[in-house]
């Protein structure tokens, strides 16, 4: 099995992976939006749809992804709406033909609105009651969000993958190192929590008249403003407007730690390039450039040279401050 490939997970071989833990599908299997992983919805014959999800090989060790599962398991049992893995016979990760994958229940919603504010108070208090528990204590093998990992590893990436345009290499890696210095120079001294990680609004639906969280795959130490800032949209002032929201509803369940907020922006920096630098790393498998063909066009990394650019001059100005 590739490293990189999935390319052994056929439809038999997912259905038998299936029945292997006593759950048989009545439906055909529908492939999900997921690049990382491989995820199928279908419906079973005991009437209930699920979602199974294959883990990329040698992206998580066993021990990281039942840590996983464990938080999601915790945050259930405190009532703060999550979708958690299905446990059969007392376990929730399986093994087949050297997959390991997982089950969960198929939940249906509506999409997020990111600038409705009165959605965003609902979201404060939901990600308030998931810190609230996610303070109890650390993850012991899940990693830390560090500019390691998410600059510097990035970079070479990038350089080994060789994608970036010769006649803009100088450019583009002049201003990355200097985004990366700036950044490295902010993100220092960090207090972490456990956190969804990822938590934008195509991994949080309403499901009823209730929130809910989906997808802790990315779940990681970190600091509590990661999964807060990626709500924030629109130019200085709503963003200021939306965060003052966020963090209102957020205090009535969790403290926030206000000096936080000076993280925003290299948080934002390290996510532009961990994004660029995972593309680079998965270029390999061929649902990468079959998905992403934009990323070795030259047009592509103009707009980096630019964004990055923009990007480091936010790093330079004083941080969002919340509203008085």
């Amino acid at each position: 099995m590739s490293k990189f490939s999935f390319v052994d997970l056929t439809p038999d071989s997912i259905l038998d992976a299936v029945e292997s833990i006593g759950v048989y599908a009545e439906s055909g299997l529908l492939a999900l939006n997921s690049y990382e992983n491989r995820v199928y919805q279908f419906k079973a014959e005991d009437g209930h749809r699920y979602v199974v999800k294959f883990y990329r090989p040698e992206r998580w060790s066993k021990a990281q992804i039942l840590e996983e599962h464990a938080f999601a398991f915790e945050l259930a049992d405190a009532e703060v709406p999550v979708v958690a893995p299905v446990i059969i016979e007392g376990q929730s990760l399986f093994e087949h033909d050297g997959y390991l994958f997982t089950l969960f229940p198929s939940v249906g919603g509506r999409i997020f609105e990111v600038d409705n504010l009165d959605q965003l108070d609902v979201l404060g208090r939901l990600i308030g009651r998931m810190h609230q528990v996610a303070k109890a204590k650390p993850f012991e093998h899940r990693p830390v969000i560090s500019c390691e990992e998410y600059l510097k590893t990035a970079k070479v990436q990038l350089q080994a993958s060789n994608l970036v345009p010769m006649a803009l290499e100088n450019a583009f890696y002049t201003i990355l190192d200097l985004v990366i210095k700036e950044t490295t120079q902010q993100y220092i001294n960090v207090e972490t929590i456990r956190l969804h990680g990822d938590c934008h609004a195509g991994n949080i639906l309403w499901s009823g008249d209730a929130l809910m969280f989906v997808d802790l795959d990315d779940s990681r130490q970190g600091p509590a403003i990661q999964d807060l800032w990626m709500m924030l949209s629109g130019d200085r002032n709503n963003q200021l407007l939306q965060l003052d929201t966020l963090v209102a509803a957020y205090e009535e369940f969790c403290d926030f730690d206000h000096s936080q907020l000076k993280l925003i922006e290299p948080l934002r920096a390290m996510r532009m390039v961990h994004y660029m630098g995972w593309l680079a790393k998965r270029w390999d498998d061929p649902a990468f450039p079959r998905n992403f063909s934009w990323f070795a066009e030259d047009k592509y990394w103009e707009q980096q040279i630019l964004a990055l650019k923009e990007q480091l001059a936010a790093l330079q100005e004083a941080p969002l401050k919340l509203l008085p």
